[in-house]
């Protein structure tokens, strides 16, 4: 079936109802039109939003109130709300500001059969009923299709630093993000970097007051990190329309599972996950797989909607 546009919520629903009585298979759906802010209350720091706005454009509106949506996934500028929680992406300051997940307190979906529901709610202090938000958060649209997301915000930092330092190899970058751990710094961002042919790179990022970050920054420069950086390198890396593979091991076991890639990578220090582009990992047995089948069958059981790349 060809990508699909609908224009609103209602046409939406009527396509995914046809092709669920029909048994037609949707794999694509563009959802540009549906790209509203529905509400943002600056006083209570949240905001409901449509699927189709860009991470960018929202982000833009929000910093008219001085605050923000704390994550940075690649390519913020086309990439959508929608695809931002299908994919469960996240950026450099993860580290510092958590997941999408995190920040996600409501959500509204249409499911494989047209209907929509809605799971969470509209305030930061929601606990009622199950929360059935975090299952379609990272399951690619195979569950249903995000429509509306509710998330809490943050004020926007007054004062962002970041600094460098070229390690003279993957051991001594070791050992210096041992040091950095070690240290009463609090970082939101802890990177580590190499192209080929060169030495990796470790970044470290700071945010908060003037004072607090400063005081920060020196700190670092007491470590051998001092070298002014910027995020410029994570853009660089997924500017690249090679896929990139991803691991995730312990922080502790990074380095270690560095010394086996041979290509370009880009690794969260402090979250223990690598980026990279070269072979792609051995096939390892998901052992929720059977798990993800069950909910798959659950909320597509005609199969209207993509299957779970992982799950076969």
């Amino acid at each position: 079936m060809p990508t699909l546009a609908p224009t609103d919520l209602t046409q939406l629903s009527e396509l995914l109802s046809c092709a669920s009585v029909k048994g037609e298979r949707i794999d694509e759906l563009n959802l540009s039109a549906l790209n509203k802010i529905i509400e943002h209350r600056p006083e209570d720091m949240t905001v409901t939003v449509e699927a189709g706005k860009t991470v960018a454009a929202l982000q833009t509106e929000l910093r008219k109130q001085g605050q923000w949506l704390p994550i940075d996934p690649p390519n913020p500028e086309t990439l959508t709300i929608g695809s931002l929680l299908a994919e469960n992406l996240n950026g450099p300051r993860r580290l510092g500001f958590g997941t999408i997940r995190d920040w996600l307190i409501g959500i509204r979906v249409a499911l494989a059969d047209g209907t929509l529901i809605r799971s969470g709610g509209k305030v930061v202090k929601n606990v009622a009923g199950y929360d059935l938000m975090k299952a379609f958060v990272g399951s690619r649209g195979t569950l249903g299709v995000i429509v509306e997301a509710t998330f809490k915000l943050r004020p926007v930092p007054e004062v962002e630093s970041f600094a460098e330092t070229t390690c003279d190899s993957l051991e001594s970058a070791d050992k210096l993000i041992q040091q950095v751990v070690d240290s009463p710094l609090c970082p939101v961002v802890l990177d580590l970097h190499q192209l080929p042919g060169s030495n990796p790179i470790l970044v470290i990022g700071f945010a908060g007051t003037a004072d607090e970050v400063e005081w920060q920054i020196g700190q670092a420069k007491t470590l051998g990190i001092q070298t002014p950086a910027s995020l410029e390198y994570d853009r660089t890396f997924w500017s690249n329309t090679t896929p990139a593979h991803s691991v995730s091991v312990l922080p502790s076991k990074l380095v270690e599972a560095l010394q086996k890639v041979d290509a370009p990578f880009l690794a969260r220090a402090g979250n223990g996950i690598i980026y990279y582009r070269g072979a792609a990992p051995a096939v390892v047995t998901n052992p929720n797989t059977a798990l993800m089948q069950r909910l798959k069958t659950t909320f597509d059981p005609r199969q209207t909607l993509p299957d779970f790349p992982f799950a076969k």
